[in-house]
């Protein structure tokens, strides 16, 4: 038993330390989805755990030797807030906070872009354990997605929260995803290599 808590706990702190930024990005989506209707609720819930799911799973099958991720290209998908961001810049018609993301693949795709560097992390772990304990891990990071998105709801709520967006949302809101898939970029080591593939 003392195992089994072992595991649990060990999972909390993997999850929590890989993936505190997204308490930002879903808050972001709460605020976009209270004041524009899109996307939903239920698309953004659905988006996370979909997003978290194709993370371990990929990490998983990396993990089991089955697949090769070359490192520094998954950064490439930090171009996907990029685009998001500078989408949301340009489409003047929004006077409120711009729903960046609209659908629950789209809030899958910008949590699996937040969360490319989770897998060199991930990886690691799945390998270190058996079965059992990868089944804790994934165990644990379903409640934990469902507390995270309970927290960015909560913070998406917030009077302060959602006072600070309505005044500044049409440019804080891109100016957030942008600056994810910056760091996404940077932090990969993506941009040495496509540089030398333009030499």
């Amino acid at each position: 038993m003392t195992d089994l808590l072992d595991t649990a706990a060990g999972a909390a702190v993997v999850f929590a330390a890989t993936d505190i930024d997204d308490i930002v990005v879903l808050t972001l989506f709460f605020v976009a989805a209270r004041s524009t209707g899109r996307p939903r609720t239920w698309q953004i819930v659905a988006g996370q755990y979909l997003g978290i799911g194709a993370l371990a799973l990929a990490s998983a099958v990396v993990a089991a030797g089955l697949l090769v991720v070359p490192d520094p290209w998954t950064g490439l998908l930090g171009l996907l807030p990029i685009a998001l961001g500078v989408h949301a810049l340009l489409d003047r018609e929004a006077d409120e906070a711009p729903a960046v993301v609209g659908s629950t693949l789209g809030v899958a795709g910008v949590t699996i872009a937040n969360g490319a560097d989770n897998i060199a992390v991930y990886v690691p772990v799945f390998r270190a354990l058996g079965p059992a304990d990868s089944a804790v891990f994934l165990l644990v990071f379903v409640v934990l997605v469902a507390l995270w998105c309970a927290a960015g709801a909560w913070l998406g709520g917030h009077p302060r929260v959602t006072g600070v967006v309505e005044r500044a949302g049409h440019w804080l809101v891109p100016a957030v995803f942008i600056a994810i898939g910056v760091v996404i970029l940077a932090t990969s080591n993506v941009l040495p290599h496509l540089l030398a593939l333009l030499r």
